[in-house]
């Protein structure tokens, strides 16, 4: 079941209609950064599920975009654009400690927790905060994508709070990008804790591996 957000005594679309101005000479909405931050500071805490819309659900993700004037992909026009996508954000990416993986029409961006989180901490190591904005400023130029941020962890420590800590992890990531102008629209975030390893969690370089926030990035399709 996914997790709902709530919000205590704030209205979602209130905070969201503070966030967008109207460029004067497109007529399209544009991110305002002041009040993208102050969303991100009203929303606080662990953010899960899909972040503003009602239904917290694909289709109601996929409702928001289209009454936001994002367009869907469809047909040979979906690969060409990912292949963009993707060589933008490997050249963005170049050096970070951030891969770029491709499956199928999606991408993958693995966050080792070592390049972007203390040990055992939600906070975003600072230092990681340049890599952060490479990968917004992409996914402003691609905006034909969604976004599920979802977190992970090793298998030291308690279950639960190796769940808490994925979760709280990718909703850093989430609030950040959301403060770059990143639509919050678009994003999905979640932790998945120790299930889903990719490495063994019986040697320290697997368990590094397994310490991270992925940001997977698929076309909209409508």
């Amino acid at each position: 079941m996914h997790a709902k957000l709530v919000l205590t005594g704030i209205s979602v679309a209130a905070l969201l209609g503070a966030c967008t101005t109207t460029d004067p000479y497109s007529s399209t909405p544009r991110r305002n950064n002041t009040a993208t931050g102050a969303l991100a500071g009203a929303l606080g805490g662990a953010v899960l599920g899909y972040l503003t819309n009602t239904s917290n659900s694909e289709e109601g993700r996929k409702n928001a975009l289209i009454g936001a004037g994002i367009g869907a992909l469809g047909g040979g026009a979906v690969g060409a654009y990912m292949d963009r996508q993707q060589r933008e954000l490997e050249a963005e990416l170049s050096g970070s400690g951030v891969g770029v993986a491709r499956q199928g029409d999606n991408l993958v961006l693995r966050m080792p927790a070592d390049v972007s989180f203390s040990t055992a901490q939600a906070s975003i190591d600072p230092r990681f905060y340049a890599t952060l904005d490479d990968v917004a400023a992409v996914l402003n130029r691609y905006d034909q994508s969604v976004v599920d941020i979802i977190g992970h962890a090793d298998s030291d420590g308690a279950e639960d709070f190796n769940l808490d800590l994925s979760r709280r992890r990718a909703s850093s990531v989430a609030q950040y990008l959301v403060t770059r102008n990143v639509l919050a629209d678009r994003l999905y975030v979640d932790g998945r804790g120790e299930s889903q390893p990719v490495a063994s969690n019986a040697t320290a370089e697997g368990k590094a591996q397994n310490r991270r926030v992925e940001i997977l990035i698929r076309p909209f399709r409508g």
